[in-house]
């Protein structure tokens, strides 16, 4: 035991010290059970780069379709276009949807849904072009980097081509989904039919190159090893240190209900449990420590009692008061709207000043 504390303690050191860590350092930290020394050296860590406030952003997710071609084992959410509960909104539907989060005082819009082959690049285009014109004080954070791939695949364009178009019709920025872990034997076993981390890598460094900004996400207990959880991570401080794009990483956990992955794996325990996502986010503070500033929290998948302390493992960031959310919904999480002044009095029972922000991190009103 002396020799692992002893282990863990120079790699916090190096941390502190701003030296480089490598693939088995960020192992010898997943693999501790010393939680107490990561929650101080992330916490650390975290005062310095962004202090004490805690951000927050009202914000609503919405999914225009749950018809999708890739079948990932890991989503409740998906079907095939022939289900009975198979749907594409339309973009009066989707805008009716935009104007209610306005009305709450929503300043973003995550807009992401299904791989539809049947949908075609000027529906998206359209979506944008009137949600601008519209909502022009909301922040179009839209479509993840499988769905651009997708987009080109269909339209015949490059990820260059479509994200100018999108782009042109009032895209804003774009969300980190689809990154699951950033590794092909992972993906190849959990998401077989989905674009390849290279893939995904190639749309977040074409975007952020065209002054797009992005979030990186994690979905971790996926069948991944510990070295590639610490790759997955190293691979997204890697493009950060090539574009400096990305203003967030939000790490969270699979989600098992109603999922293939989990009837696959039923002997198999498939929560990583509250533990280890402290652990996730300390480790996720200290491996992008001057890399990428903020690090959310996922009350959605984890809960709000736990959220509340790993404000203390190195998050700065409560997220969204998610006015909905279907995709997490639809694997049994039970989510429900937190009111911003709910949120704020979660953040400052935890001893921290809040703020309410924008999707760019830009701070709106301090509480």
């Amino acid at each position: 035991m002396t020799s692992i504390r002893s282990d863990i303690d120079q790699v916090v050191e190096k941390a502190v010290l701003k030296e480089p860590l490598t693939v088995e350092d960020g192992k010898a930290l997943f693999e501790t059970s010393n939680l107490l020394t990561l929650g101080m050296a992330a916490d650390r860590l975290r005062k310095d780069a962004c202090g004490d406030t805690v951000t927050f952003v009202i914000d609503r997710n919405i999914n225009y379709t749950n018809i999708c071609t890739s079948g990932c084992k890991f989503c409740a959410f998906y079907r095939k276009r022939n289900a009975a509960d198979a749907y594409v909104l339309s973009v009066d539907e989707i805008l009716e949807k935009i104007k209610e989060a306005v009305e709450l005082g929503a300043t973003q819009i995550l807009l992401q849904g299904g791989l539809n082959p049947d949908l075609h690049l000027e529906y998206y285009e359209e979506i944008l072009r009137k949600a601008r014109e519209k909502f022009p004080g909301v922040q179009r954070h839209f479509f993840s980097p499988s769905e651009i791939h997708f987009m080109a695949d269909v339209s015949g364009n490059s990820v260059k081509e479509v994200l100018a178009r999108l782009k042109d019709a009032g895209l804003s920025s774009i969300p980190g989904g689809g990154a699951e872990i950033l590794d092909d034997r992972v993906r190849k076993e959990v998401s077989p039919n989905k674009i390849g981390w290279r893939a995904w890598k190639d749309v977040m460094v074409t975007a952020h190159r065209m002054g797009i900004p992005t979030t990186a996400t994690m979905v971790y207990g996926l069948l991944e090893t510990i070295e590639e959880r610490v790759r997955h991570i190293m691979r997204i401080r890697e493009i950060q240190d090539e574009t400096h794009g990305f203003t967030a990483f939000i790490p969270w956990s699979f989600q098992a209900g109603n999922t293939r992955l989990a009837e696959e794996f039923a002997e198999r325990d498939m929560d990583p449990g509250g533990v280890d996502y402290l652990k996730m986010v300390a480790v996720s503070r200290i491996l992008l420590d001057g890399a990428i500033n903020n690090i959310q929290v996922s009350w959605v998948t984890q809960g709000v009692n736990v959220a509340q302390v790993a404000l203390s493992y190195g998050a700065n960031d409560f997220g969204g008061t998610m006015i909905e959310e279907n995709v997490v919904k639809a694997a049994g999480a039970k989510i429900q709207y937190l009111p911003p002044e709910k949120i704020v009095r979660i953040i400052k029972a935890a001893g921290r000043p809040a703020a309410r922000r924008d999707t760019l991190y830009r701070v709106i009103e301090e509480y």
